[in-house]
C-alpha cells in the first residue's frame, strides 16, 4: 500500500507517494523559500513539476530548480523548438501550488491574462490551486490586491494568509509567504483525507513503564518506546487521529504532529487509556508494562544501612490489555503484544485467548535484532480468527506497516 524509501540508511514514510504537484514560482524574492518546498514533496514521495515566470528567474535560477526536481523547469509555451502543453499541464496534476504568488501574478490571475506558460496552465487547470502570496505590506493591503484576492476565492481557489515579520523593504509587517513546512503540512492534510485510515481514531501505547521504589529508584525494563512510535507514525500518515500514550523514552517527541500522552507508572498508562479508548476504533498495545510494583513506595531514599533493599515486597499491576479487552465492542479492534523467550507460540495464542484480544503481535528475544531498544524487529501475528502471518526481520518502521495492512485487512475478512 505505501511506498517505502531508505536514504542514508534511515527509513522513511512517503506521505505523498504518487502524488503529481505543479510548483509554480513567481517574481518575488521570496521565491527561495519554493526550493525548500520542493524538496520536502518530493522527499514525500510527490512528483514536482516546476514552472516559473520569467521574473522568477531574477530570484531563484532554473539550473537549480531543475537539478533538485529531476525535471526541466518549464518557462515558456513554445520555445521555438518544443511547446509546452499548458492544456495537459493543467490536467495532469493533483494539486497546482503557487508560492510565491506576487502581486502582479495574482492581478493576472484574477482576470483571465495568460501572458506567461504558468498564467496559461492556471486558467488550464482542473485541479486545486492554491495561491501563496508574498509582497510589501503596502501591495497587501492594497484595497486592488485584497479585491483580486476575493476574486480568486469566488473562482474557487484556495488563497492563503501571509505572515507577519520583517519584510524585503526593511518595513516589519503583513506580507511575508508562509513558510514552507506549513504549505508542505497543508498538503498533507489535504491529501490525508484520501488516506484509508482516514476518520478513524487509533490509540497506541508505547516504551516502557517504571514502578518507584522509593524517590531515586525504580522497577522498570530495557523498551525503548521504537517500536509503538514507528505504529503511531505510520498510523498518522495513513490518516488515522493518533493517540500515542508513551512511559518513559529517550526518543525525541518533540516533531510529532499527533496527540501524545506522556505517563511513568503502570497506574497513570492504565489511567490514560481508559480515558481515550471508549472512542477509539482500535488499540495497538506495544507499552512493555510492568507486570509488578512496590506495594509501599519509600517517601525518602532507602539507605542500604537500613537494609530495605534487601527485600522488596511486589504487588501484581492491573493487566491493562485484558482491561481493555473486557471493555471492547464488536466495533473496536485490540491488538496485543508477546514478547517471549520461549514456548513462542504457545504464550503469544494463550495471551490472544485471555485477554479477548483480536490479534497479537509476538516478537521473540531469541531471535537476533528483534526486541528491546533495537531498530529492527521480527514478528509473527496472530489474528482470533485463525489468521497467522510471519515476517522476516526489518527496520521496524516497516515492521509497522506489515501490522497496519495486516490489521486491517484481516479485519474485513472476520
Amino acid at each position: 500500500m505505501w511506498q517505502q524509501l531508505i536514504l542514508a540508511g534511515h527509513f522513511y514514510l512517503m506521505t505523498l507517494a504518487g502524488k503529481k504537484i505543479l510548483l509554480g514560482i513567481t517574481g518575488s524574492i521570496a521565491a527561495y523559500k519554493s526550493i525548500l518546498l520542493l524538496r520536502l514533496l518530493q522527499n514525500a514521495g510527490a512528483e514536482v513539476q516546476v514552472i516559473i515566470t520569467p521574473a522568477a528567474k531574477n530570484f531563484v535560477t532554473p539550473l537549480t530548480l531543475a537539478t533538485l526536481s529531476n525535471k526541466p523547469v518549464l518557462q515558456e509555451v513554445s520555445d521555438g523548438e518544443s511547446w509546452a502543453n499548458h492544456v495537459m499541464l493543467g490536467r495532469w496534476a493533483d494539486l497546482f501550488i503557487i508560492a510565491p504568488a506576487s502581486c502582479n501574478t495574482i492581478a493576472k490571475m484574477a482576470h483571465g491574462i495568460t501572458d506567461n506558460l504558468l498564467l496559461a496552465v492556471y486558467m488550464s487547470a482542473t485541479c486545486p490551486v492554491w495561491v501563496v502570496p508574498a509582497m510589501d505590506e503596502d501591495m497587501w493591503k492594497h484595497n486592488i490586491t485584497q479585491n483580486n484576492l476575493q476574486l480568486l476565492k469566488r473562482y474557487g481557489v484556495t488563497v492563503f494568509e501571509v505572515e507577519t515579520g520583517f519584510l524585503a523593504s526593511g518595513l516589519t509587517g503583513p506580507g511575508r509567504m508562509l513558510e514552507p513546512e506549513m504549505i508542505f503540512t497543508k498538503a498533507e492534510i489535504f491529501f490525508k483525507k484520501q488516506l484509508p485510515l482516514s476518520g478513524k481514531k487509533v490509540m497506541v501505547t508505547a516504551g516502557p513503564t517504571y514502578e518507584a521504589i522509593d524517590p531515586v529508584r525504580f522497577i522498570g525494563n530495557y523498551s525503548s518506546g521504537k517500536m509503538g512510535v514507528a505504529i503511531a507514525d505510520a498510523l498518522h500518515y495513513q490518516g488515522a487521529e493518533v493517540y500515542l500514550i508513551i512511559g518513559p523514552t529517550a526518543l525525541n517527541l518533540t516533531q510529532k504532529t499527533y496527540n501524545i500522552i506522556k505517563v511513568t507508572s503502570a497506574d497513570e498508562m492504565l489511567e490514560a487509556c481508559l480515558q481515550e479508548f471508549g472512542n477509539t476504533d482500535a488499540a495497538f498495545m506495544a507499552a512493555a508494562v510492568a507486570d509488578y510494583k512496590p506495594a509501599t513506595k519509600a517517601d525518602k531514599k532507602i539507605k542500604k544501612a537500613d537494609g530495605g533493599l534487601q527485600n522488596i515486597l511486589l504487588t501484581e499491576n492491573v493487566d491493562i490489555l485484558k482491561t481493555l479487552g473486557s471493555k471492547k465492542t464488536d466495533k473496536q479492534l485490540l491488538i496485543g503484544f508477546a514478547l517471549e523467550t520461549n514456548n513462542a507460540v504457545e504464550n503469544a495464542q494463550k495471551k490472544l485467548s485471555e485477554k479477548n484480544a483480536d490479534f497479537i503481535v509476538l516478537n521473540n528475544l531469541s531471535d537476533t535484532g528483534a526486541g528491546f531498544a533495537t531498530d529492527t524487529n521480527k514478528i509473527t501475528i496472530f489474528g482470533k480468527n485463525g489468521a497467522k502471518q510471519q515476517y522476516e526481520l526489518k527496520p521496524k518502521d516497516a515492521v509497522a506497516i506489515d501490522i497496519i495492512e495486516f490489521v486491517f485487512h484481516t479485519q474485513n475478512n472476520r
